[in-house]
């Protein structure tokens, strides 16, 4: 039994791959977007029937704006890179919703949603490019279903280790382990490997659509100093990179991106 669920385990992750056309990397889909895009979209209708979403507004209008040339800048990338037709199942989607949260955040298939409580650390519509880009960026790497796949595994593992282990006591201590481990050694190394990503990806599209990529540690130095000097928990007990790690990250990454915009034509920003 012990011997057949490490190979149902492994030809489900051998058997459920996908290619990650900004990375290059073959990444985890157990979980169909035929599946997952349907509940994004239901689950997103059903969020902004409940809360209150601003229309008609300078900030509205600048929210949709950026979020129109970030999604056509991703796009330009990807047909440019034989990536054709990618984003057919995409229905993009780009709101404002009134909340004080500092927070952004966008849904499998191009949902997405910005507080207004962001705005003031956003600054400007290239602080609000700099934020669309990492969210949209999400949605392009399929990091929500990234997400869910993970999930299936780390149940895989405790169902794994639960019919392995005979003796009561040492199964005991496994349940008891096993999910503080998985989650500090796994999922959480995981989730700040997919916001590095986003970080890449997003500020690359942000100069194809424009933007100056410049403008991305900028925002992150803000996010930083709106802390106040709050203490932030460890990274690697963290879903995210270090505020200090992303800004050097942002930094190194600049040059690089305007140099992927001129293959565009890019070669002014916003």
């Amino acid at each position: 039994m012990k011997i057949k669920l490490i190979l149902i385990s492994a030809f489900l992750v051998a058997s459920a791959c996908a290619t990650n056309p900004f990375t290059g990397k073959k990444t985890m889909a157990l979980v169909p977007n035929s599946q997952i895009l349907p509940m994004a979209f239901a689950q997103y209708d059903k969020f902004l029937s409940e809360n209150k979403v601003i229309v008609g507004t300078a900030e509205s209008d600048m929210i949709k704006r950026v979020g129109q040339r970030i999604s056509k800048a991703a796009e330009r990338w990807l047909d440019a890179n034989n990536y054709h037709g990618y984003l057919k199942d995409y229905k993009w989607d780009y709101n404002l919703v009134e909340d004080k949260a500092i927070n952004a955040w966008c849904m499998p298939g191009g949902k997405i949603v910005f507080y207004t409580g962001i705005l003031p650390i956003a600054d400007n519509e290239t602080g609000v490019a700099a934020i669309m880009g990492h969210e949209v960026a999400h949605a392009l790497a399929n990091h929500g279903q990234q997400r869910m796949s993970a999930g299936v595994m780390q149940q895989l593992g405790a169902v794994a280790g639960n019919v392995a282990i005979k003796d009561a006591h040492k199964r005991n201590l496994f349940n008891k382990y096993y999910g503080v481990g998985s989650t500090v050694l796994g999922v959480l190394p995981f989730s700040r490997s997919h916001e590095a990503e986003a970080d890449k990806i997003g500020v690359y599209i942000m100069a194809i659509a424009g933007y100056n990529p410049d403008e991305a540690s900028k925002l992150w130095e803000r996010m930083k100093a709106n802390g106040n000097g709050k203490k932030s928990p460890p990274e690697f007990l963290s879903t995210h990179p270090s505020h200090d790690s992303r800004i050097a990250n942002l930094q190194a990454l600049a040059p690089a991106a305007k140099a992927e915009a001129k293959k565009f034509g890019i070669t002014s920003f916003r």
